[in-house]
C-alpha cells in the first residue's frame, strides 16, 4: 500500500515529460520531394446502406467520383508544384518510383457525413513511415453525403499542402 502513492508520485513526474517529448517531435521537411504518389481513400463500400445508398453499385460509383475528383484537386490545387501521381483503385497501389508515397488508413464516415481518416507520408525506398497526419475528423456542412465528402476531401487536401509547406492556388 506504501509503494502506491510512490508510484503515482512518478507517474506524475515522469507521464507529462514523455509525453512533452512526443509532442516535440523534430518534423522532416517534404520540400524535396517532387514526386508524389498518392494512395486510394478507401470508403467501404458495404456501407452504402447506411449512408442512404440503394445499392452498393450506386455507392462504388460515388466513392470513385470522390477519389478522382480529389486526386485532380491535389494535382492541380493543394499539390501543383510536385508531380503527382495516383492511384486508379485501391487495388492498383504502386509508389514505386516516387520520394513520397500519401496512404489514407482508418477511413469512415459517421451517421453526420463526417469523414475519419489518418494519412501516412510514407518514403516508398524503404517503406519507412515518415510522419503521420493522426486521426482526425474533416467536416462538410450543409450537404449531402457526396458534398459533404467532397468539402472533407479539400480540407485533407489543405491539410496536406499545410503538411508538405505548399500554399494551394486560389
Amino acid at each position: 500500500m506504501k509503494r502506491l502513492p510512490v508510484i503515482l508520485l512518478m507517474l506524475c513526474f515522469t507521464l507529462p515529460a514523455t509525453l512533452m517529448a512526443a509532442a516535440k517531435k523534430p518534423i522532416v521537411s517534404l520540400q524535396g520531394m517532387k514526386q508524389v504518389y498518392v494512395g486510394w481513400v478507401d470508403l467501404n463500400p458495404d456501407a452504402y446502406f447506411d449512408l442512404g445508398y440503394s445499392s452498393k453499385d450506386e455507392w462504388v460509383k460515388a466513392i470513385d467520383t470522390l477519389n478522382n475528383v480529389f486526386q485532380k484537386d491535389l494535382k492541380n490545387k493543394y499539390l501543383s508544384n510536385r508531380t503527382v501521381m495516383v492511384s486508379a483503385s485501391k487495388e492498383t497501389e504502386n509508389p514505386a518510383g516516387s520520394d513520397l508515397y500519401i496512404k489514407f488508413t482508418d477511413v469512415s464516415v459517421d451517421k453526420h457525413y463526417r469523414l475519419h481518416l489518418t494519412v501516412h507520408l510514407i518514403d516508398p525506398k524503404t517503406n519507412a513511415e515518415i510522419d503521420t497526419i493522426p486521426n482526425a475528423v474533416y467536416t462538410g456542412r450543409v450537404c449531402g453525403l457526396v458534398g459533404c465528402l467532397n468539402k472533407s476531401l479539400h480540407q485533407v487536401g489543405e491539410t496536406l499542402a499545410k503538411r508538405l509547406e505548399f500554399a494551394p492556388k486560389k
